[in-house]
């Protein structure tokens, strides 16, 4: 099969699409025939050997955390899935023309394909952040970095849970945050003042999905650290901030996304698609940090 791989740590340049073998279904696991993927900040972190000493790699490695496509092996123990059914979910080397899943769901009514490939890692992120902050109706919610992937998942997601959001966001992206029911402001320097401008009774709980350096002010705007969680500040824990890292629950966490997804109340949002060729441009795309909604790679 196709798959896009690399031999090495490094930049976009390192990816390379080649030749490699098809894996196969194992217990607990479904197969699929990918039809599109998307690119995370985890994905190019990986590959640049960021993340080397907790996630070593075996090279070549192929890239890739989710996928959407058509089943085409069930492996045992699996129940409620069957070869031909569309979904959507979390593997591992994912950029391939067929992929592993380890965590699935069916793909809600009305998707796209591309919707559906824009919809994995972010959304199971996303439900499992806002898990960890507790009953959201009635509540006020900062999210840090709210047009990005995981961000932009969180707000619809929050809103459908009946909380007032803010999103914080470049001002060439507000009128995108205020689609998604989010009030928005910009980040950076006078954030403390910006919300209390627009949440004057205060801010109930945070997450923050940008790790740019915000989070002991946002602990402080919240004033209980227990009521923030983050994504993306690996130095959470000696501000007493929820890190959530890895998606122990993700087969309820997409479950829950596609809960959301079929009320109507939650739709993926697609910053860009490239074909599988342009790989290397999909990911430095993401690596510039300014996509709004997710980037896709396409087969």
């Amino acid at each position: 099969m196709r798959a896009v791989r690399y031999h090495q740590y490094g930049d976009p340049g390192v990816l390379t699409v080649e030749d490699a073998p098809e894996p196969h279904a194992g217990l607990g696991e479904i197969r699929i025939r990918v039809q599109s993927v998307s690119v995370n900040p985890y994905d190019w972190k990986v590959r640049a050997g960021y993340l080397a000493e907790v996630i070593p790699t075996t090279f070549p490695a192929t890239v890739g955390s989710d996928a959407t496509g058509i089943v085409d092996e069930v492996g045992e123990g699996v129940s409620g899935v069957e070869i031909g059914d569309r979904v959507f979910g979390l593997g591992q080397g994912t950029t391939a023309e067929y992929a592993v899943l380890t965590a699935w769901s069916p793909v809600p009514r009305g998707w796209t394909v591309e919707q559906a490939a824009a919809a994995g890692l972010v959304s199971a992120t996303a439900v499992t952040s806002l898990d960890a902050l507790g009953d959201l109706a009635g509540r006020t919610v900062l999210v840090e970095g709210a047009a990005g992937g995981v961000g932009s998942a969180a707000v619809q997601i929050a809103v459908a849970r009946g909380a007032t959001v803010i999103g914080t966001a470049s001002k060439t992206n507000h009128d995108f945050l205020r689609e998604l029911g989010a009030t928005p402001i910009t980040y950076g320097e006078g954030l403390t003042e910006r919300v209390a401008a627009v949440a004057p009774d205060g801010v109930d709980a945070a997450l923050d999905t940008a790790g740019s350096g915000s989070l002991a002010e946002i602990v402080t705007i919240v004033g209980d650290a227990s009521r923030v969680a983050t994504v993306a500040d690996f130095g959470a824990a000696a501000l007493g901030v929820t890190l959530i890292a890895g998606n122990a629950n993700a087969a309820s966490a997409l479950a829950g996304a596609y809960r959301v997804a079929e009320s109507g109340a939650y739709t993926p949002r697609v910053d860009a698609t490239y074909p599988l060729e342009k790989a290397a441009d999909a990911h430095a795309h993401v690596q510039g940090g300014h996509a709004r909604g997710k980037v896709l790679i396409t087969l």
